[in-house]
């Protein structure tokens, strides 16, 4: 028996693609599918991405890589945040472009990456990845030959985009194209938000993520992009309280008779934040059922108390289906609702669910 559906609208996904790089141009769009895309699977994500004309590509780690090489033999994949050394010869062999990092990632491909392409990275503000600004001053310095070294071009990465007002953001585009400018090479620095804040932070090459699958990069805005995921998940059993009690682990939610009880087959296994404990909501025909106690392992108690659902008749019953995500409850606001981020929602996607793949994106789960 199925008891959670997670469906994964691929046309949004592609939709949502054309929409970013209309808003680049002329920058080139490519797609960072690190993270299994972003939890939706990678697979049947760039193929559609591919089938739509994407060509580049962005992954997190080596074996991400070459999961997709061995998906898409003749797109060009970049690698963020894997050490080359010791390494070289997994990205020769997997035709993968390697981030570099630091200078000694720079001397282990100049010693083994017989020239092949890589990108260099320049922190210009995160304090995480990339060559600090002395590491900059000191490689320009020495006058490095790119071609011979393989350098495609230069990338760095926002930390505060999705915060339009933040001077950090000025100030990273700022030191990245002058850094670009100096070296002559081409600029990659516009994330999903980055995007969003004008054609001058874009650089030359942008690299959405999160703004494919659905999340919002304009924090505080309308979302402009297209849903891509809802999430459904069935009903157990449904019990009337009887006597005054409590609900769960550790008792942390009182009930009263006459209460009407949902238990829903989802739980932290599956992706559900226990931070949604006696306060998060699910929907059943468009009306919230709230979460009472603990976000369990494999499921979670609601109150249905108060739902008149004619579809229902009016109150739902085992085997019947609870919106988790979709029209009335996106990622980001179950995140919001957990105290977390629609990144960690998706991502956090476990692996029992019945995943559907759909072209058309104006259907709605059986029994929602």
């Amino acid at each position: 028996m199925t008891l959670g559906r997670l469906t994964i609208d691929l046309e949004a996904v592609a939709a949502n693609w054309r929409q970013l790089a209309r808003i680049a141009a002329p920058a080139r769009t490519a797609a960072v599918v690190k993270a299994n895309a972003y939890g939706l699977g990678i697979a049947p994500v760039v193929r559609r991405l591919a089938a739509e004309g994407v060509t580049e590509f962005f992954v997190a780690t080596l074996d991400e890589g070459c999961t997709l090489r061995q998906l898409l033999p003749d797109a060009t994949i970049a690698v963020l945040g894997e050490p080359v050394t010791g390494q070289a010869s997994a990205f020769l062999e997997c035709r993968l472009l390697p981030t570099l990092n630091h200078p000694g990632d720079l001397a282990a491909w100049q010693a083994e990456g017989d020239g092949q392409p890589a990108w260099l990275h320049l922190d210009t503000g995160m304090h995480r990845l990339g060559f600090s600004p002395a590491e900059w001053c000191v490689l320009m310095d020495e006058k490095p030959d790119w071609r011979a070294l393989g350098i495609v071009g230069l990338m760095s990465h926002y930390a505060c985009a999705d915060d339009p007002s933040h001077p950090l953001n000025a100030m990273q585009r700022d030191a990245a194209m002058a850094a670009a400018a100096k070296s002559g090479l081409p600029l990659s620095m516009g994330n999903s938000s980055g995007i969003h804040l004008g054609s001058s932070y874009c650089g030359d090459l942008v690299r959405p993520g999160m703004a494919l699958y659905g999340l919002n990069p304009t924090p505080g805005q309308p979302n402009p992009m297209r849903p891509a995921v809802s999430l459904a998940a069935q009903v157990l059993q449904v019990r009337k309280v009887d006597a005054e009690g409590t609900v769960g682990y550790g008792a942390s939610a009182p009930v009263r008779p006459g209460q009407v009880l949902a238990t829903i087959a989802l739980g932290y296994a599956d992706g559900l934040s226990r931070a949604l404990s006696n306060r998060g909501h699910v929907f059943f025909g468009g009306q919230p059922a709230s979460i009472v106690g603990r976000v369990s392992m494999d499921s979670i108690v609601v109150d249905v108390s108060a739902l008149n659902v004619p579809a229902l008749n009016p109150l739902p019953k085992p085997g019947d289906w609870a919106e988790i995500m979709g029209p009335h409850q996106t990622a980001d606001d179950l995140a919001a609702a957990a105290g977390t981020i629609g990144y960690e929602i998706l991502t956090s996607l476990g692996h029992r669910y019945s995943r559907v793949y759909k072209s058309v994106s104006d259907d709605q789960e059986p029994g929602v």
